[in-house]
Protein backbone atom coordinates (compact mmCIF):
# COMPACT_ATOMS: atom_id res chain seq x y z
CA UNK A 1 0.00 0.00 0.00
CA UNK A 2 1.38 3.38 -1.00
CA UNK A 3 1.91 6.19 1.51
CA UNK A 4 -1.03 8.08 0.01
CA UNK A 5 -3.33 5.07 0.36
CA UNK A 6 -2.19 4.57 3.94
CA UNK A 7 -2.93 8.21 4.73
CA UNK A 8 -6.37 7.93 3.12
CA UNK A 9 -7.14 4.81 5.15
CA UNK A 10 -6.01 6.54 8.34
CA UNK A 11 -8.27 9.53 7.63
CA UNK A 12 -11.18 7.18 6.92
CA UNK A 13 -10.60 5.41 10.20
CA UNK A 14 -10.46 8.66 12.14
CA UNK A 15 -13.18 10.73 10.46
CA UNK A 16 -15.61 8.32 8.80
CA UNK A 17 -17.31 8.40 5.43
CA UNK A 18 -18.23 12.09 5.45
CA UNK A 19 -14.69 13.46 5.77
CA UNK A 20 -14.59 14.75 2.14
CA UNK A 21 -18.32 15.28 1.62
CA UNK A 22 -18.31 12.31 -0.75
CA UNK A 23 -21.98 11.42 -1.10
CA UNK A 24 -21.33 8.22 -3.05
CA UNK A 25 -19.57 6.68 -0.06
CA UNK A 26 -22.47 7.58 2.20
CA UNK A 27 -24.94 5.51 0.21
CA UNK A 28 -23.99 2.46 2.29
CA UNK A 29 -24.49 3.02 6.00
CA UNK A 30 -22.76 1.03 8.70
CA UNK A 31 -26.20 -0.28 9.73
CA UNK A 32 -26.66 -1.93 6.31
CA UNK A 33 -26.92 -5.72 6.40
CA UNK A 34 -24.23 -5.88 3.73
CA UNK A 35 -21.67 -4.43 6.15
CA UNK A 36 -19.63 -6.90 8.23
CA UNK A 37 -20.47 -6.26 11.89
CA UNK A 38 -17.39 -8.23 12.98
CA UNK A 39 -15.27 -5.80 10.97
CA UNK A 40 -16.94 -2.86 12.71
CA UNK A 41 -15.89 -4.41 16.03
CA UNK A 42 -12.40 -5.19 14.70
CA UNK A 43 -12.69 -8.96 15.08
CA UNK A 44 -13.41 -10.39 11.62
CA UNK A 45 -11.38 -13.58 11.03
CA UNK A 46 -10.83 -12.51 7.40
CA UNK A 47 -8.83 -9.53 8.69
CA UNK A 48 -7.08 -11.26 11.59
CA UNK A 49 -5.89 -14.33 9.66
CA UNK A 50 -4.94 -12.48 6.47
CA UNK A 51 -1.47 -13.53 5.27
CA UNK A 52 -1.38 -16.80 7.23
CA UNK A 53 -1.61 -20.33 5.86
CA UNK A 54 -5.29 -20.20 6.81
CA UNK A 55 -5.95 -16.97 4.92
CA UNK A 56 -9.71 -16.89 4.35
CA UNK A 57 -9.56 -14.44 1.46
CA UNK A 58 -11.87 -11.47 1.12
CA UNK A 59 -14.94 -11.33 3.33
CA UNK A 60 -18.28 -11.63 1.55
CA UNK A 61 -19.50 -8.51 3.35
CA UNK A 62 -18.33 -4.92 3.12
CA UNK A 63 -15.18 -3.91 5.03
CA UNK A 64 -14.54 -0.18 5.27
CA UNK A 65 -12.54 1.63 7.95
CA UNK A 66 -14.65 4.74 7.42
CA UNK A 67 -17.81 2.78 8.25
CA UNK A 68 -16.09 1.51 11.39
CA UNK A 69 -15.38 5.11 12.37
CA UNK A 70 -19.05 5.99 11.76
CA UNK A 71 -20.08 3.08 13.97
CA UNK A 72 -17.72 4.07 16.78
CA UNK A 73 -19.12 7.61 16.74
CA UNK A 74 -22.74 6.43 16.71
CA UNK A 75 -22.19 3.78 19.40
CA UNK A 76 -21.23 6.51 21.88
CA UNK A 77 -24.74 7.97 21.62
CA UNK A 78 -26.84 4.79 21.55
CA UNK A 79 -26.46 1.04 21.94
CA UNK A 80 -26.62 -0.64 18.52
CA UNK A 81 -26.10 -4.17 19.90
CA UNK A 82 -23.92 -5.29 16.98
CA UNK A 83 -22.04 -7.50 19.44
CA UNK A 84 -24.70 -10.16 18.96
CA UNK A 85 -24.08 -10.36 15.19
CA UNK A 86 -20.32 -10.47 15.70
CA UNK A 87 -20.67 -13.14 18.38
CA UNK A 88 -22.76 -15.35 16.09
CA UNK A 89 -20.16 -14.93 13.33
CA UNK A 90 -17.21 -15.86 15.55
CA UNK A 91 -19.06 -18.76 17.17
CA UNK A 92 -19.77 -20.24 13.76
CA UNK A 93 -16.13 -19.80 12.72
CA UNK A 94 -14.67 -21.29 15.94
CA UNK A 95 -17.13 -24.20 15.83
CA UNK A 96 -15.87 -25.06 12.34
CA UNK A 97 -12.25 -24.83 13.52
CA UNK A 98 -12.94 -27.07 16.50
CA UNK A 99 -14.62 -29.57 14.18
CA UNK A 100 -11.48 -29.66 12.01
CA UNK A 101 -9.35 -30.13 15.13
CA UNK A 102 -11.37 -33.18 16.17
CA UNK A 103 -11.11 -34.65 12.67
CA UNK A 104 -7.32 -34.15 12.71
CA UNK A 105 -7.12 -35.91 16.07
CA UNK A 106 -9.07 -38.86 14.70
CA UNK A 107 -6.78 -39.10 11.66
CA UNK A 108 -3.72 -39.08 13.92
CA UNK A 109 -5.22 -41.79 16.11
CA UNK A 110 -5.80 -43.94 13.02
CA UNK A 111 -2.36 -43.45 11.42
CA UNK A 112 0.03 -43.33 14.39
CA UNK A 113 1.18 -46.42 16.24
CA UNK A 114 -1.05 -47.21 19.15
CA UNK A 115 0.60 -46.91 22.56
CA UNK A 116 -0.50 -47.74 26.08
CA UNK A 117 -2.28 -45.27 28.31
CA UNK A 118 0.81 -44.91 30.53
CA UNK A 119 3.10 -44.13 27.60
CA UNK A 120 0.47 -41.80 26.12
CA UNK A 121 0.32 -39.84 29.38
CA UNK A 122 4.12 -39.43 29.35
CA UNK A 123 4.08 -38.28 25.74
CA UNK A 124 1.31 -35.82 26.64
CA UNK A 125 3.49 -34.39 29.39
CA UNK A 126 6.34 -33.82 26.90
CA UNK A 127 3.90 -32.08 24.55
CA UNK A 128 2.66 -29.80 27.34
CA UNK A 129 6.22 -28.83 28.29
CA UNK A 130 6.95 -28.16 24.61
CA UNK A 131 3.97 -25.79 24.52
CA UNK A 132 5.16 -24.02 27.65
CA UNK A 133 8.61 -23.51 26.13
CA UNK A 134 7.18 -22.24 22.86
CA UNK A 135 4.87 -19.77 24.60
CA UNK A 136 7.62 -18.47 26.86
CA UNK A 137 10.06 -18.05 23.97
CA UNK A 138 7.44 -16.19 21.93
CA UNK A 139 6.73 -13.91 24.89
CA UNK A 140 10.46 -13.28 25.45
CA UNK A 141 10.90 -12.33 21.79
CA UNK A 142 7.95 -9.96 21.96
CA UNK A 143 9.29 -8.26 25.10
CA UNK A 144 12.71 -7.94 23.49
CA UNK A 145 11.21 -6.37 20.39
CA UNK A 146 9.40 -3.87 22.61
CA UNK A 147 12.69 -2.97 24.31
CA UNK A 148 11.84 -4.59 27.63
CA UNK A 149 15.12 -6.47 27.91
CA UNK A 150 15.04 -7.17 31.65
CA UNK A 151 11.63 -8.86 31.49
CA UNK A 152 12.75 -10.80 28.44
CA UNK A 153 15.79 -12.13 30.35
CA UNK A 154 13.54 -13.24 33.21
CA UNK A 155 11.36 -15.17 30.76
CA UNK A 156 14.44 -16.86 29.28
CA UNK A 157 15.48 -17.99 32.75
CA UNK A 158 12.05 -19.60 33.14
CA UNK A 159 12.56 -21.28 29.77
CA UNK A 160 15.72 -22.97 31.07
CA UNK A 161 13.79 -24.37 34.02
CA UNK A 162 11.07 -25.75 31.75
CA UNK A 163 13.72 -27.26 29.45
CA UNK A 164 15.15 -29.16 32.39
CA UNK A 165 11.68 -30.53 33.18
CA UNK A 166 11.21 -31.45 29.53
CA UNK A 167 14.49 -33.36 29.48
CA UNK A 168 13.38 -35.44 32.45
CA UNK A 169 9.96 -36.08 30.86
CA UNK A 170 11.59 -37.17 27.57
CA UNK A 171 13.84 -39.54 29.48
CA UNK A 172 10.83 -41.13 31.17
CA UNK A 173 9.04 -41.38 27.84
CA UNK A 174 12.10 -42.91 26.13
CA UNK A 175 12.49 -45.55 28.85
CA UNK A 176 8.84 -46.56 28.62
CA UNK A 177 8.92 -47.71 25.00
CA UNK A 178 11.22 -49.40 22.45
CA UNK A 179 13.94 -47.26 20.84
CA UNK A 180 12.54 -47.84 17.35
CA UNK A 181 9.17 -46.48 18.37
CA UNK A 182 10.70 -43.54 20.21
CA UNK A 183 12.40 -42.31 17.04
CA UNK A 184 9.06 -41.99 15.29
CA UNK A 185 7.68 -38.47 15.27
CA UNK A 186 4.65 -38.29 17.53
CA UNK A 187 2.32 -35.56 16.38
CA UNK A 188 -0.26 -33.58 18.28
CA UNK A 189 -2.95 -31.15 17.13
CA UNK A 190 -2.83 -27.64 18.58
CA UNK A 191 -6.09 -27.01 20.41
CA UNK A 192 -6.00 -23.30 19.51
CA UNK A 193 -5.28 -23.22 15.78
CA UNK A 194 -5.48 -26.89 14.65
CA UNK A 195 -1.81 -26.94 13.51
CA UNK A 196 0.29 -30.11 13.95
CA UNK A 197 2.99 -30.12 16.62
CA UNK A 198 5.74 -32.75 16.86
CA UNK A 199 6.92 -34.34 20.05
CA UNK A 200 10.57 -33.76 19.03
CA UNK A 201 10.14 -30.23 17.66
CA UNK A 202 13.02 -27.96 18.59
CA UNK A 203 12.68 -24.71 20.47
CA UNK A 204 12.87 -22.59 17.32
CA UNK A 205 10.00 -24.47 15.72
CA UNK A 206 7.93 -24.16 18.89
CA UNK A 207 8.66 -20.42 19.23
CA UNK A 208 7.74 -19.85 15.60
CA UNK A 209 4.46 -21.66 16.09
CA UNK A 210 3.33 -20.08 19.38
CA UNK A 211 4.59 -16.64 18.38
CA UNK A 212 3.33 -16.90 14.82
CA UNK A 213 0.53 -14.84 13.34
CA UNK A 214 -1.74 -17.85 12.86
CA UNK A 215 -1.62 -19.04 16.47
CA UNK A 216 -1.82 -15.51 17.91
CA UNK A 217 -4.65 -14.69 15.52
CA UNK A 218 -6.69 -17.62 16.80
CA UNK A 219 -5.96 -16.58 20.38
CA UNK A 220 -7.22 -13.08 19.53
CA UNK A 221 -10.39 -14.48 17.94
CA UNK A 222 -11.12 -16.80 20.87
CA UNK A 223 -10.49 -14.06 23.44
CA UNK A 224 -12.69 -11.66 21.47
CA UNK A 225 -15.43 -14.29 21.36
CA UNK A 226 -15.28 -14.72 25.15
CA UNK A 227 -15.44 -10.95 25.55
CA UNK A 228 -18.43 -10.69 23.20
CA UNK A 229 -20.28 -13.44 25.05
CA UNK A 230 -19.78 -11.58 28.31
CA UNK A 231 -20.83 -8.25 26.77
CA UNK A 232 -23.93 -9.75 25.13
CA UNK A 233 -24.94 -11.46 28.37
CA UNK A 234 -24.57 -8.19 30.31
CA UNK A 235 -26.52 -6.20 27.73
CA UNK A 236 -29.27 -8.81 27.52
CA UNK A 237 -29.53 -8.80 31.31
CA UNK A 238 -29.72 -5.02 31.29
CA UNK A 239 -32.39 -5.10 28.57
CA UNK A 240 -34.38 -7.67 30.52
CA UNK A 241 -34.16 -5.52 33.65
CA UNK A 242 -35.22 -2.44 31.68
CA UNK A 243 -38.08 -4.38 30.12
CA UNK A 244 -39.15 -5.65 33.54
CA UNK A 245 -38.93 -2.15 35.02
CA UNK A 246 -41.02 -0.70 32.19
CA UNK A 247 -43.60 -3.44 32.65
CA UNK A 248 -43.76 -2.79 36.40
CA UNK A 249 -44.12 0.94 35.75
CA UNK A 250 -46.86 0.26 33.20
CA UNK A 251 -48.68 -2.03 35.63
CA UNK A 252 -48.31 0.55 38.39
CA UNK A 253 -49.71 3.24 36.12
CA UNK A 254 -52.58 0.94 35.19
CA UNK A 255 -53.30 0.27 38.86
CA UNK A 256 -53.14 3.99 39.58
CA UNK A 257 -55.40 4.58 36.61
CA UNK A 258 -57.86 2.00 37.91
CA UNK A 259 -57.75 3.58 41.37
CA UNK A 260 -58.18 7.00 39.81
CA UNK A 261 -61.04 5.68 37.71
CA UNK A 262 -62.58 4.12 40.82
CA UNK A 263 -62.20 7.40 42.69
CA UNK A 264 -63.71 9.24 39.72
CA UNK A 265 -66.60 6.80 39.67
CA UNK A 266 -67.02 7.25 43.41
CA UNK A 267 -66.96 11.01 42.97
CA UNK A 268 -69.46 10.76 40.13
CA UNK A 269 -71.65 8.52 42.24
CA UNK A 270 -71.33 10.91 45.17
CA UNK A 271 -72.19 13.87 42.97
CA UNK A 272 -75.08 11.90 41.54
CA UNK A 273 -76.34 11.11 45.04
CA UNK A 274 -75.94 14.76 45.99
CA UNK A 275 -77.89 15.82 42.92
CA UNK A 276 -80.60 13.28 43.75
CA UNK A 277 -80.70 14.52 47.32
CA UNK A 278 -80.87 18.12 46.15
CA UNK A 279 -83.58 17.24 43.68
CA UNK A 280 -85.40 15.30 46.37
CA UNK A 281 -85.10 18.17 48.84
CA UNK A 282 -86.21 20.61 46.14
CA UNK A 283 -89.14 18.40 45.26
CA UNK A 284 -90.01 18.11 48.94
CA UNK A 285 -89.88 21.86 49.30
CA UNK A 286 -92.05 22.24 46.22
CA UNK A 287 -94.53 19.72 47.61
CA UNK A 288 -94.57 21.49 50.93
CA UNK A 289 -95.05 24.82 49.18
CA UNK A 290 -97.78 23.30 47.02
CA UNK A 291 -99.53 21.84 50.07
CA UNK A 292 -99.15 25.18 51.86
CA UNK A 293 -100.62 27.04 48.89
CA UNK A 294 -103.40 24.48 48.69
CA UNK A 295 -104.16 24.90 52.41
CA UNK A 296 -104.12 28.69 51.99
CA UNK A 297 -106.49 28.47 49.07
CA UNK A 298 -108.72 26.12 51.05
CA UNK A 299 -108.73 28.47 54.06
CA UNK A 300 -109.49 31.45 51.85
CA UNK A 301 -112.30 29.55 50.18
CA UNK A 302 -113.75 28.49 53.51
CA UNK A 303 -113.43 32.03 54.78
CA UNK A 304 -115.28 33.41 51.76
CA UNK A 305 -117.91 30.70 52.10
CA UNK A 306 -118.52 31.57 55.76
CA UNK A 307 -118.65 35.29 54.95
CA UNK A 308 -121.16 34.69 52.19
CA UNK A 309 -123.26 32.46 54.45
CA UNK A 310 -123.32 35.08 57.23
CA UNK A 311 -124.25 37.78 54.73
CA UNK A 312 -127.08 35.64 53.37
CA UNK A 313 -128.45 34.92 56.82
CA UNK A 314 -128.22 38.61 57.76
CA UNK A 315 -130.08 39.59 54.57
CA UNK A 316 -132.77 37.02 55.28
CA UNK A 317 -133.28 38.39 58.80
CA UNK A 318 -133.50 41.95 57.48
CA UNK A 319 -136.14 41.02 54.90
CA UNK A 320 -138.13 39.19 57.51
CA UNK A 321 -138.13 42.14 59.93
CA UNK A 322 -139.23 44.51 57.14
CA UNK A 323 -142.07 42.23 56.27
CA UNK A 324 -143.22 42.11 59.85
CA UNK A 325 -143.20 45.89 60.13
CA UNK A 326 -145.32 46.22 57.04
CA UNK A 327 -147.89 43.92 58.45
Amino acid sequence: MSAQAQMRALLDQLMGTARDGDETRQRVKFTDDRVCKSHLLDCCPHDILAGTRMDLGECTKIHDLALRADYEIASKERDLFFELDAMDHLESFIAECDRRTELAKKRLAETQEEISAEVSAKAEKVHELNEDIGKLLAKAEQLGAEGNVDESQKILMEVEKVRAKKKEAEEEYRNSMPASSFQQQKLRVCEVCSAYLGLHDNDRRLADHFGGKLHLGFIQIREKLDQLRKTVAEKQEKRNQDRLRRREEREREERMGRRSGSRNRDRRRSRSRDRRRRRSRSASRERRKSRSRSRDRHRRHRSRSRSHSRGHRRGSRDRSSKHKRVL
